[in-house]
């Protein structure tokens, strides 16, 4: 059985009892890690994958060791100019030993599914089925103001917006951001 889990940031395959080296943990030698980012299980006869995660399904850890790793030299010259420069670099590492892997309650994440508008929330019937005629929705207008004053600045864009305000007269426009055009719009 294998599995591929996440573990500080990176994707590792693992399997029971495999060593594993990986980014420096927080956690002391001998303590009990558990991770739950598990991404994909397989035991030899079925695969399950998960969208993006699995569902109750666990690696558990135990950190072996806090040590440094192999040390990289980086060289940097420059020829006939007298530059030189060493510097050396050493990984803190973490090394852990898999303990098992658990697949209980095992379930692909479904991804949660949002509507997007507010039409589709309230109950939109079908008023061929339903035998009623559809009532179109009403605008909220406020009393003696204009229409133009119902746009919603928000959802345009910044040219969309220097437009409108040249349209109305404004002056200045060209160095005001989003922002500031929407506020002198809606004015």
């Amino acid at each position: 059985m294998y599995a591929i889990v996440e573990i500080a940031g990176q994707q590792f395959k693992v399997a029971k009892d495999q060593k594993l080296f990986v980014h420096r943990l927080a956690d002391k030698e001998g303590a009990k890690v558990s991770f739950d980012q598990v991404y994909l299980l397989d035991d030899g006869k079925k695969v399950i994958v998960g969208a993006p995660a699995i569902t109750g399904a666990s690696v558990e850890a135990t950190v072996v060791n806090h040590l440094k790793g192999d040390k990289v030299i980086v060289f940097k010259k420059k020829r006939r100019k007298g530059y030189r420069v060493k510097n050396g670099h050493r990984q803190a590492l973490t090394e852990l030993v898999i303990e098992k892997i658990t697949a209980s309650g095992a379930k692909a994440k479904k991804p949660e599914t949002t509507t997007n508008s507010k039409e589709e929330t309230k109950g939109a019937t079908n008023p061929v089925s339903s035998g009623k005629k559809a009532t179109p929705a009403k605008e909220t207008v406020k009393k003696g103001a204009p229409k133009e004053d119902t746009k919603d600045f928000s959802s345009m864009t910044v040219s969309q917006l220097k437009e409108e305000a040249k349209a109305k007269g404004i002056q200045g426009i060209s160095s005001m951001k989003k922002a500031d055009l929407i506020a002198a719009l809606s004015k």
